[in-house]
């Protein structure tokens, strides 16, 4: 099983290999700093083998060479346009790039890509801005097969039309490859349509928020940029900053939903794709090693490899070496539980609850009727089993 591991050096500025150029519109100011070619990342094999992401430019720019040029606009940065121009740079046809940062049509003209600037969307022409009074793309309308109805900033442009190249480059994934779809899909919905979100000013929620919410990460970009009063009013050296920020923070959480957030999920599909070996219902699943987050892949493996009696049960050990048996909820979100424990052995503990369900072993069951304990796992799917049963004699005691 493959492995990333970021550190902050893939994002480090060091002298003579990073460019970028800023432009006002009374005239054109030109400076020129140092970028590690590609944001490099090790990649740790089983086999104690270290690899990079990327490797740095085989040769130093000169004035003779030609320069790909990603333009974004000039003065107050924004978190999506950041994100936008991180995500462009993971890509070999842009990781040595110059940022132009611009409103002046001309210059915008000679970049290769735009992003949220320029009023124009044409992927064909490789135009990227999202502030035109026409626009309103989302995920959804331009990808029918995905779900999202977030109006897209430039970061969820750029992301819906590179993203898969961006994380293949990342990840050494194909992108023909289903763990990899499986990311794409989780970084739009936990980290890139949170930018789109907040750039777009769309709320979360109706009504009047009970606090507030400063330390998103759009907020952090923001927090970089001159303050309304200072002397200096120059945002370059804040851009650089949030570049290196944003892209520091992908990278971890694309580590981590990598090396452990899909890892689970392969654990929780191995054991829905098994469950009748456990168990003739197909109601209870087994995990061999306590501690994997399940939850949210098992409601998402239910409906991807649609299956028709909902799981009731998840079976495991604990630190101890003894066995659990917790119940599925109802929802993400909610305390309910498709199946409880049975009434009457809640809150029992040891000898008592043993005696009183016929089931050796027994530790506990909580006051809730959410979970229970026995020494082995035999005794924990006994205990399930017989919920099973008692469900089926009598449905209107089942659920709560």
């Amino acid at each position: 099983m493959w492995v990333v591991r970021v550190f902050s050096l893939a994002l480090k500025l060091t002298k003579n290999r990073y460019f970028l150029v800023t432009s006002e519109t009374a005239g054109v100011s030109r400076r020129v700093f140092s970028r590690v070619s590609c944001f490099s990342s090790p990649v740790h094999f089983a086999n104690g083998e270290t690899r990079y992401m990327s490797s740095e430019p085989k040769r130093l720019c000169t004035e003779n060479m030609t320069v790909t040029k990603i333009g974004t606009h000039n003065g107050t940065f924004h978190c999506d346009e950041v994100l936008a121009c991180f995500f462009l740079r993971q890509l070999p046809e842009y990781s040595d790039g110059e940022i132009i940062r611009t409103r002046d049509p001309a210059q915008l003209a000679e970049c290769d890509i735009v992003v949220d600037v320029g009023g124009e969307f044409d992927p064909k022409r490789h135009r990227y801005d999202h502030h035109q009074r026409t626009f309103s793309d989302t995920f959804n309308s331009l990808c029918p097969e995905k779900p999202w109805l977030t109006k897209l900033s430039s970061a969820g442009l750029v992301y819906l039309h590179f993203g898969h190249r961006v994380l293949s480059q990342l990840t050494q994934l194909k992108e023909d490859d289903r763990q990899l779809e499986v990311l794409y899909d989780k970084l739009y919905e936990n980290f890139v349509e949170e930018v789109d979100a907040v750039d777009n000013g769309i709320s979360q929620y109706d009504g009047e928020a009970r606090y507030s919410i400063s330390t998103t990460l759009s907020a952090r970009v923001s927090h970089l940029n001159p303050r309304w009063n200072s002397t200096d009013q120059d945002t370059e050296e804040g851009f650089k900053k949030a570049l290196k920020m944003v892209g520091e923070e992908f990278l971890d959480r694309l580590d981590f939903y990598k090396s452990s957030w899909l890892p689970a999920r392969e654990v929780v599909e191995e054991a829905v794709k098994k469950r009748h070996q456990i168990d003739p219902s197909g109601e209870v699943l087994l995990f061999s090693q306590g501690g994997c987050p399940w939850k949210e892949h098992l409601f998402a493996l239910e409906k991807e490899l649609h299956v028709e009696t909902p799981i009731k049960f998840v079976l495991y050990p604990d630190q101890n070496g003894q066995w659990r048996v917790q119940c599925v909820p109802a929802g993400l979100n909610t305390f309910q539980n498709r199946l409880s424990l049975p009434e009457e052995w809640r809150g029992v503990r040891d000898e008592a609850l043993s005696e009183l369900s016929g089931i050796k072993g027994c530790i506990f069951v909580h006051a809730g009727g959410f979970i229970g304990g026995n020494k082995t796992q035999e005794g924990a799917m006994e205990m399930a089993r017989r919920t099973l049963q008692a469900a089926a004699q009598s449905p209107a005691n089942g659920n709560s």
